[in-house]
């Protein structure tokens, strides 16, 4: 027969509840320490990502921008006039003078203008002459009216004076001495008025002549116009050089102000280099550039900054001071690069992939054991092609990462193998 004993179920129960509670306590320590736990950091392989280290000392800060090789001296050849292209006389390429002809026009109304503005010219050549004899002989004519006073008059005197003398002698009457004085003085009056018409007609001479010289002179510069519109029909290149570009073909009507041709000076090239619009603000006159032909390098300075930003670039002009590489033509791709300044004394390391002037970003700095990296934030100053300024957040001696990160931007530190 079974005997009861409370105690043990006491026990048992006492247990139960003892080991129950033990395990809720471990679970709950359990559950606080993997919730305080980091989560395992990604691991980076060393030869995928690209280092630098932190140095101080002196640091060249230059820009860097494509572009292409092209003429100092272009001209560009516009029509003169309405035009139908009859001839064209030579390709691109082919070398030229000032006075080569390159396209040959035809203007069938332009060569009737000049015809009629020809006659015209003579037409007022010849009223300019008719005038002018006709004027001529009215001047010989007043001239001639004029001596005939002078010459009665001289003779009026001389009788005048002997009548003078006569009287004074008594051998003439008073009246007869003074009759002749009187016609002597009418005549002096009227031989002064003689000469002052044959002076007042020559002036008009002058007068009327100008008048019809002007009409001549209006004539000859519209003929000379038209016949240097004429002369413009032969398409000449104007500059010694080669023919870059032929705009037109043959048969096509052309207006004035159309583009025909273009001749370029080759022998005096320039580099026109595209600078991204964030890069150029430093860009002055006369720093020094260096240009790669991809052939050889030449160096220069620049030139000509455009003001305007077309595209996100900037077009800055450099002329060339040494001798082109063989090979270099007008378009040919070259790469410039321009220095702008020498820093002295800075802490700068090699540009990151995001990296902008004046600007904070975050860099992976390796630890002491090169096995891991941490997240720092850095703040760089000014730029160059390959290397950047450091303001704030790295030493002299430490070591980033350079390369893209953006695939762990949400993580502070990585493991590296």
């Amino acid at each position: 027969m079974d005997i009861a004993r409370p105690e043990l179920k006491r026990r048992r129960r006492l247990l139960r509840i003892i080991y129950g509670v033990a395990g809720l306590i471990t679970a709950a320590v359990v559950t606080v320490g993997l919730s305080r736990l980091k989560a395992a950091a990604p691991t980076v392989d060393k030869t995928t990502v690209w280092t630098d280290t932190v140095t101080r000392g002196p640091m060249l800060r230059e820009v860097r921008g494509i572009g292409t090789l092209v003429p100092e001296t272009i001209r560009v050849i516009p029509a003169a006039t309405d035009g139908r292209v009859e001839q064209s006389l030579l390709l691109p390429g082919t070398p030229v003078n000032a006075k080569t002809v390159i396209l040959e026009l035809s203007n069938s109304e332009l060569q009737q203008s000049v015809l009629d503005a020809g006659f015209q010219l003579k037409g007022a050549e010849a009223e300019y002459n008719n005038l002018k004899a006709q004027l001529d002989n009215q001047l010989m004519e007043q001239r001639s009216k004029a001596a005939g006073v002078r010459s009665e008059f001289h003779q009026t005197q001389l009788q005048q004076d002997a009548n003078e003398q006569l009287y004074k002698q008594g051998l003439t009457s008073e009246i007869i001495w003074k009759t002749s004085r009187v016609k002597a003085e009418e005549l002096a009056k009227q031989n002064e008025i003689a000469e002052k018409q044959v002076d007042t007609f020559a002036q008009s001479i002058e007068a009327q002549l100008a008048v019809q010289q002007a009409k001549v002179d209006g004539q000859r510069a519209l003929y000379e116009l038209k016949q240097h519109q004429l002369d413009q029909l032969h398409v000449r290149s104007g500059i010694d050089g080669v023919l870059q570009e032929l705009a037109v073909e043959v048969g096509q009507q052309v207006a004035p102000g159309t583009i025909l041709a273009r001749v370029a000076q080759p022998a005096r090239l320039k580099a026109q280099l595209k600078i991204a619009e964030t890069q150029a603000n430093d860009i002055a006159i006369g720093q020094k550039a260096l240009i790669d032909t991809h052939n050889g390098t030449v160096r220069g300075h620049v030139t000509r900054i455009d003001p305007s930003v077309q595209n996100g670039t900037v077009t800055v002009d450099a002329a060339l001071d040494g001798t082109l590489p063989p090979g270099s033509r007008p378009d040919l791709s070259v790469e410039g690069t321009i220095e702008i300044e020498r820093l002295a004394n800075v802490l700068s390391t090699g540009r990151p992939v995001h990296g902008e002037t004046n600007s904070t970003v975050g860099l992976f700095k390796l630890m002491d054991d090169g096995s891991e990296a941490l997240r720092v934030q850095v703040k760089l100053g000014r730029t160059s092609v390959n290397r950047v300024e450091i303001l704030q957040g790295l030493a002299a001696g430490d070591q980033v990462i350079l390369s893209d990160m953006s695939a762990w931007d949400n993580l502070d530190r990585v493991r590296l193998r």
